[in-house]
This record gives C-alpha cells, sequence and structure tokens, in this order.
C-alpha cells in the first residue's frame, strides 16, 4: 500500500512540473486519479487540528457588524506526512454553529445541511506538501465556548479514474479517544483553550469565572468533612424521620426475610417489590432465613396523602412497611436502601412518615440525536426508581433519527435510524453531529418492537410510566426523509395510491426558512391530510405496543417546539386556508391548528396530549383538551417564570422543565473541557438544582446569576400592554405546578458513558427536590412580586438553612450514596478537586462531596493520597477517586 501511494504521489509531482514554469497554482482537474488505497492511506496519515481563535464581537465579527452582532474565529490546520497535490477532493465535517466565512484563498467550506459542512479546494490550492501546515481561517456564527464544540469523524470523499465515488475515508486524526482514567470521550484534534478573555468571554458583560482549581477551592468550602451527619440521612429526604429512644440499631449484616402473609394481609404482590429487593441485596443485603424480619400493612386513609406515601418502622422487632399500592411498598423498601451504611449495614432505629411533594418526578432523555442503548435505559430506569422518580419521558423522533421500530412503516428505522454518506438520502439521512459516514456506529440505531416492550415492562415494574414523544410537526427531518424514499419506492413500482398514504411535505412548497439547527426541509406539512394519517398510524402502533407490555399509553408528547416558518408558500397549505374547511382561515395560524387536531386525536383515544411551552402556547387554550400537559423548558432568567405562570392558569397539566436547572446536557462547572451544550448555563452542578425552588420560580432570582454571571429580576406582578389586557401575572390562587422534569439532550453526548457522567449524580437531587420540599422555600406570593438580588423574601434564615441542609447532602453523596451507584455499575461524574498553593509552596485541596478520596501527583512522582495541606514543589496535579477505586476525575493542574 505504503510503495502504492509513493509512486501515486511521485506521478502527481512529475504531472506537475511538466506544467508551464509560470503556472503558480494547482489546477482543480485533477493532475492525477485517486484509487480506493490512496485515499484510505491520505486519510489515516493526514493530522487535523481544530483551533479557537477568539470570541471577541471586535476580533472575530466584520468591521461593518451590528453591535449586538456575535462571532468567533476559528482555524483548521492540515497537515500531510506526504505530498499530495491533487485538489479533486471533498473534506465533509460537523460544525454546530454555522461557517460564514472563509478568511483565507486555498479552500471553500459551504453548508450542505444542519451542521454538516463541506470544505473544498479552490483554483488557488496548491497541494498539500509533505509536513506544511495548510490553515483554514473561517468566521462562524455567535460562539464556540467549549473545546468539545469541534465535533468528531471528518471524513474525505473522491473519485476514481471513471467518475466513480469512491468509499468515504474517515480522517483518523479526527476520531475521540477514550481518557483511561475517566472513561469519558477526549478530543485529541482539538488544541486546549489556553485564553480566557479570547476564548471563554461570551461578551463584554460576561463575568462568569472559568472554574479552575482556585476557584472551585472557594467554592467547595461551603461544605466541610462531617460524617457524623449521615448517620440518619436519606435521599430523597422524607416529610417526617423520627429516631426511637433506647431502641439499638438494626443490623442487616444477615439479610432480610419477607412476611409474605402479612404482604397478602396488605393485598401486596411480591412480585411488584422485587425490583426494589434486588437494589438492596445488590449493597449486601439478600434475602435470608435468617435475615432481619419485614412486615407490610396497609396505610390509613388519613396517611394515604398522595401516591407513593408509605410508612416505614425500623426496630430491634423488626422493620414494618406501610403503603397502599406498590409504589408506596417499594420506595419504603428504597428508604431502607438509603439509610443502610455499607460498612455495617446497620440502620438506627426510627420511624419514617413520608409522600413526595409532586406526581409527576420525571427524567426526559434524548435517544434520536445520537442514539443510546437499551442497557443505558434499563440502568437508568433502575436508578429512577432507586430515587423515587416515576416518569420517563422517551424522545425517540427528531431530525437526526427515529429510534422506533413501527409496525408497517419500515423506512422509519430502515432509513430514518441511520446516518451515512448517501446524498440521496435513500438507504439512510446526512451525517449530522460528528456522526461519521458510516452506518455501523453506536450512534446510529432503533429499538425493535420487542426491545421496547421490554423497556416497558421494565419500567412498570419499577412503578415507572414512559412517555413517549416523537417530536413534530418541526424537529422532523427524519420521518420526512424516510416517507420521501417510501413515496419514491412505491412511485417506482407504479403504486400511487399507496405512494401518497404517508407523503408529509408539499413538493411544491417554496417557503425557506430554518429551524434553530439550520435545517430547511424539516418541518410536516400540516395542511394535509396524509400528515394526520401518518401521525395516526404512529401514534396507534405506540399504543397497541403499550398494550401488548402491560403499561397502557396514556401520555403521548408531541414535541410542538421550534416550528420554524414553514408553510407560507406551501400551494396545499393557501388551498387549505382558502377551503377554510377547519375554519383556519390564516397561514401563520396553520401551525397551531396542528396541535389543537393531534391532542384532540390523542384525547379521543384516551391519551393525554404533552408539549413543550412554546408550541403549547401558541394554542387557543379553549381548543385543547383540558387535560393537556405542557413542560415548561423557558429561561428563568429571561423572564421564563411568565409562560410558567400562563399555563398553570390554563388548567394544563404544567411540569418545570427549566433550563439553567434543568437541562443536564449543559456542563457541570465552567471549564471549557466539560462536556455539554450551554446556551442557558455553564456551570449546572448538583448543588445547583438542590438550591432550586420550584415552587417559587421567581424567587429564584435572589439566589442565581444568568448565564454570564451577572444579577437578573424577575417581576411576577400583573403586566398590562398598551390596550390594557393583561399579558402576564402570578399563578392564581388554588393552582400550582404539577412536577418536574430533568433533561438530556443528546447533540454533544455520543456514547452511553458520556450520558450517564451527565445525568449522575445531578439524578439524584432532581429527585431530591421532586419529592420534598424544604423548608427554606420562599413562599409564593399569588399578588405577585418582585425579586432580585436586593429583595430580601429569600431571607438569612433561610439562605443558612439551605446551606446547612446542602451540608448534610454534600457528605451523604460523598460518604454514602456514590458508593452505591458504584455497586450499580453507573458511571457517573467525579467532581473536580478544588486546590490551592500557597506562597510557602503548602497544597490544600477540597472537594464537592466530602468523604471522596484526593489524590495529588508532583511533577516525575506517583499519585498520592490527599490527607491534609502537604508542602509540594512546582505545579501539581489533583485529582478525585471513586469510592471503589475504579474511576478517576479529571485531573487539573494546581500552580
Amino acid at each position: 500500500m505504503k510503495t502504492t501511494w509513493a509512486l501515486s504521489a511521485i506521478m502527481m509531482s512529475l504531472s506537475l512540473t511538466a506544467c508551464s514554469p509560470s503556472q503558480s497554482t494547482v489546477s482543480t482537474s485533477a493532475t492525477a486519479t485517486w484509487q480506493q488505497g490512496h485515499l484510505a492511506e491520505f486519510a489515516d496519515e493526514l493530522m487535523v487540528k481544530y483551533r479557537l481563535v477568539s470570541n471577541l464581537p471586535e476580533e472575530a465579527c466584520p468591521a461593518d457588524a451590528k453591535a449586538d452582532e456575535r462571532c468567533f474565529i476559528a482555524e483548521i490546520d492540515f497537515t500531510s506526512p506526504k505530498d499530495m497535490l491533487n485538489g479533486d477532493w471533498e473534506i465533509y465535517f460537523s460544525q454546530m454553529r454555522p461557517v460564514q466565512t472563509v478568511l483565507n484563498d486555498e479552500f471553500n467550506i459551504e453548508r450542505v445541511k444542519g451542521d454538516l459542512h463541506r470544505l473544498t479546494p479552490t483554483d488557488q490550492f496548491t497541494g498539500f506538501k509533505a509536513g506544511q501546515v495548510k490553515t483554514v481561517r473561517f468566521r462562524g456564527e455567535l460562539w464556540q465556548l467549549s473545546e468539545t464544540d469541534a465535533m468528531p469523524n471528518y471524513y474525505i470523499v473522491a473519485k476514481d479514474a471513471k467518475g466513480i465515488e469512491l468509499a468515504p475515508q474517515i480522517i483518523s486524526s479526527t476520531r475521540v479517544e477514550i481518557d483511561a482514567d475517566t472513561g469519558m470521550e477526549v478530543r485529541p484534534y482539538v488544541e486546549a483553550f489556553v485564553d480566557a478573555k479570547r476564548q471563554y468571554q461570551r461578551s463584554d458583560k460576561d463575568k462568569l469565572v472559568w472554574a479552575k482549581p482556585a476557584v472551585l477551592f472557594e467554592q467547595n468550602k461551603a461544605v466541610s468533612v462531617a460524617p457524623a451527619l449521615i448517620a440518619n440521612s436519606l435521599l430523597p429526604t422524607p416529610q417526617t424521620q423520627v429516631l426511637l429512644d433506647n431502641v439499638k440499631a438494626v443490623s442487616l449484616s444477615q439479610g432480610i426475610t419477607l412476611d409474605t402473609q402479612s404482604a397478602t394481609d396488605a393485598k401486596l404482590n411480591v412480585d411488584d417489590i422485587q425490583a426494589a429487593l434486588a437494589r438492596l441485596e445488590r449493597i449486601g443485603v439478600p434475602q435470608s432465613e435468617n435475615g432481619v424480619k419485614v412486615s407490610f400493612a396497609t396505610l390509613s386513609p388519613v396517611d394515604n396523602l398522595n401516591a407513593g406515601s408509605y410508612q416505614l418502622t425500623v426496630a430491634d422487632s423488626g422493620i414494618v412497611i406501610k403503603a397502599s399500592e406498590p409504589s408506596g411498598f417499594s420506595y419504603g423498601i428504597a428508604s431502607i436502601t438509603s439509610l443502610v451504611n455499607l460498612n455495617d449495614l446497620t440502620i438506627n432505629a426510627m420511624k419514617i412518615d413520608d409522600s413526595p411533594r409532586y406526581q409527576y418526578r420525571g427524567m426526559h432523555v434524548d435517544v434520536s440525536r445520537n442514539f443510546h442503548s437499551k442497557q443505558f435505559l434499563l440502568d437508568l430506569l433502575d436508578q429512577m426508581a432507586a430515587y423515587k422518580l416515576n416518569k420517563l419521558h422517551l424522545h425517540m423522533g427528531d431530525d437526526e433519527g427515529w429510534r422506533l421500530e413501527i409496525d408497517g412503516l419500515p423506512e422509519l428505522t430502515d432509513i430514518g435510524s441511520k446516518r451515512c454518506h448517501d446524498v440521496t438520502e435513500s438507504s439512510c439521512i446526512l451525517p449530522q453531529l460528528g456522526s461519521g459516514p458510516f452506518v455501523d456506529t453506536k450512534v446510529n440505531g432503533y429499538y425493535t418492537k420487542a426491545d421496547y416492550i421490554d423497556i416497558l415492562q421494565y419500567a412498570n415494574a419499577r412503578q415507572i410510566q414512559v412517555i413517549p414523544s416523537m417530536d413534530m410537526p418541526g424537529h422532523s427531518r427524519a420521518a420526512i426523509k424516510s416517507m420521501d424514499a417510501r413515496y419514491r419506492n412505491l412511485m417506482a413500482k407504479g403504486d400511487e395510491q399507496a405512494a401518497k398514504e404517508f407523503v408529509l411535505t408539499d413538493p411544491n412548497d417554496t417557503t425557506q426558512y430554518s429551524s434553530v439547527q439550520y435545517y430547511d426541509d424539516n418541518t410536516l406539512n400540516v395542511c394535509t391530510e396524509s400528515t394526520y394519517h401518518f401521525v395516526d398510524k404512529v401514534i396507534t402502533e405506540i399504543a397497541a405496543l403499550h398494550t401488548q407490555a402491560g403499561q397502557p399509553l396514556t401520555t403521548y408528547h408531541i414535541g410542538a417546539d421550534e416550528t420554524a416558518g414553514a408553510w407560507l408558500e406551501s400551494p396545499i397549505c393557501h388551498d387549505f386556508i382558502a377551503n377554510n374547511q377547519y375554519g383556519v382561515t390564516d397561514i401563520k395560524l396553520v401551525g397551531p391548528y396542528f396541535i389543537e387536531r393531534v391532542a384532540n386525536m390523542l384525547a379521543e383515544k384516551g391519551i393525554q396530549p404533552a408539549g413543550w411551552s412554546d408550541g403549547m402556547s401558541h394554542t387557543n387554550p379553549a381548543n385543547m383538551p383540558s387535560n393537556s400537559q405542557s413542560n415548561v423548558w423557558d429561561v428563568v432568567s429571561h423572564k421564563g417564570h411568565q409562560r410558567a405562570h400562563q399555563q398553570v392558569n390554563n388548567g394544563w397539566t404544567t411540569i418545570l422543565s427549566n433550563p439553567e436547572v434543568l437541562y443536564f446536557d449543559f456542563p457541570y462547572e465552567a471549564d471549557p473541557k466539560e462536556h455539554g451544550y450551554y446556551w442557558a448555563s455553564r456551570g449546572l452542578n448538583s448543588k445547583h438544582i438542590f438550591s432550586f425552588m420550584p415552587g417559587n420560580l421567581p424567587a429564584n432570582a435572589e439566589q442565581w446569576l444568568d448565564i454570564e454571571g451577572n444579577p437578573f429580576e424577575a417581576d411576577d406582578r400583573p403586566q398590562v400592554d398598551e390596550n390594557g389586557k393583561q399579558t402576564s401575572g402570578p399563578i392564581a390562587a388554588g393552582k400550582a405546578f404539577d412536577g418536574i422534569q430533568g433533561q438530556l439532550w443528546s447533540e454533544t453526548l455520543r456514547s452511553d458513558q458520556t450520558v450517564e457522567y451527565m445525568i449522575y449524580p445531578r439524578l439524584l437531587m432532581l429527585a431530591e427536590r421532586a419529592w420534598n420540599k424544604p423548608e427554606w422555600e420562599v413562599p409564593y406570593q399569588h399578588d405577585g412580586a418582585i425579586y432580585n438580588q436586593s429583595t430580601q423574601h429569600f431571607s438569612a434564615q433561610m439562605r443558612q438553612q439551605q446551606a446547612t441542609e446542602w451540608q448534610k447532602m454534600a457528605n451523604h453523596l460523598g460518604h454514602k450514596e456514590l458508593a452505591k451507584l458504584d455497586k450499580a455499575g453507573i458511571e457517573y461524574r467525579v467532581p473536580t478537586v478544588g486546590a490551592i498553593i500557597d506562597d510557602k509552596g503548602v497544597l490544600t485541596a477540597n472537594i464537592a462531596f466530602p468523604g471522596l478520596q484526593i489524590e495529588y501527583k508532583e511533577q516525575g512522582k506517583a499519585w498520592q493520597s490527599y490527607l491534609s495541606p502537604v508542602a509540594v514543589k512546582g505545579p501539581v496535579e489533583v485529582r478525585a477517586i471513586t469510592p471503589d477505586g475504579k474511576r478517576k476525575g479529571r485531573t487539573l493542574v494546581v500552580n
């Protein structure tokens, strides 16, 4: 292979020297032709480096830019170890922030679709010379604030002598690697950020500080090592917990034995609590004839406040769990699991009376953008049940992938579940999000009908409802391209009637639009009946799978968000308006019409419709089913409380899903090496979630800062327009939110390991806030109020109580709970270490979760355990270790 490549390079060089001496550039017409082996070797040896230069508008934006315009400058270096003078090639790569302008002459970049870009040589291209760096400098839209923004798997495409396209080849230097210590993806082709101002500042008003070791050290000083606090701690915190006097601790070292007769008397089928018992066994407490007796009883009606309520009594005579349904009994066992001290498997004698704050305690997972395995979902369901969460919102259809097999529509998964280099999109949809050109990658895939039934049954056994979601009418590109291929295939067979059955677009629509993710072809045409036939078909088939699994479909989430101005030039929509069949007289209202029609279609099937708050806000509440659900994803610092309150007042089931506190695809800390998107937050750690006051959204303005580290104000008083009409205001007396939900969007999260890193341990704090209403939460004022950093609704006493409870929670995580995640094989994020070296050369370190072991490493020496301040020489590396010692946190350098 190498001999062939070298000979080809010599031939190309000879061909070039045969040209006229006055010719200073290489023509883009081939001086030599590609062969598959040549292309593969070139892709394997070409070195790529991606570098962010600046986010500063004065450096990155053009001279005539508007005052508030946002731009960035980046560079891509290409270095070949050998001459490659041919100009007949294309390199495809994902660039989430679109390229606006190429700032040098030898290359051109154009956006193909979404984030997929194509780089080609211009007629100024002089070829790749051995060892010579070729730099592509370009201006992009908005900003790049993370090293993980640079997506992997660039690939090269070329044609052979006959003009036939060769198999694309991934440029090897752009593949991700796995860090041996953390198990996380790393991008070796990305240059590390080194300039906080030019590379990590979002604007001239941005006061957010890079979370380097000294910054983390100051943050972590709020907690200290206090193992005594966790003797009786459990998560989530119960409503009441009373220790029993003069009763010795109960040892579970011999396991437990179930009183099956009492279970029968309490109308409990022991099969319904097997999952909870399995988690208890995993930490060393199995069922045993010699174990502590566990009895069951029915909770009295006066104590059965909400579904999931339970009473737990632990005494030397045995353990008694009272509840009224399987979830309550399971949660009682979950509390035992949380209370157990792993060192000696004991629990102090106590009585707990407990009931959840919210009936909806959810977690949303996007498997559309990047697919995630069935096993990942099963593991997630197990942990959700362990922490008393009860709703899994499973997002399976979006622009970048359709992830569920639908009977009768095989194209949805044959084509829509795969991304590959097929520009006709006949066998797959175009690559996005760094997926690369090939089908056989883990970011592609789908759940078979049998898989989905397994997931539903696994959830059912853990008292968790699965809420499926295929986003529509926007975010529907995978479905559209799948149905387009179906249409072409059936038309080619002469079956026009079948071909038109599920068409989702108007072929004559000339509307020009761009979605938030830069698609111009991702929206269902809402004026054609075939679209509704498709929607009905999908819902009917999903409902059938739920019935087979024994968990009837009771809520379906249609998305309804971010519809990007489609249909304006659709002849079908113009005819729809002209005919006025459904009373829609304005083409701008066909979007709300779609949501209202599908919502009522669901209601007629006995299914609650759900959608995201922006799309739901466009509807007429009078046209919507009264039990509609809205997930509020508005940003609190951008007046997000206003739409939330409006939708509560509509009488809808309103679920808080606010990004700056509940989007787990955002970075944990303000550090460009942390994974995730960051459009609403660059530092969403566990403490931040713990601090959330969901019962009083605007009150969070007293304790939070916005994305740029600045204070903000939330005005919850009634607001009126110039005509005296109220546009926003407080929640009406007697109404309240129905629950909260964590979100995990997967655009930047490619592997199951990365997703677990992003979800845990934040999921535990989600569970805490969904279950327990803290005493320090500011009471809501139904008359309205203003909240900011100067108002004092969040009193000093409340702040101190919050700090005291966080001290206990942080120690519970570090000393007790993370070890249980280790036993479950969950690859949670190990926190980065805070540290300083004083002017005497003494290293002092701390961590967000006291109890975790810290290590440090001086240059040229081995890692050592950090136990107390220690004298060191030179820069020092620090990291934390999981309780089981198997994984390490990300290493930071302390200077």
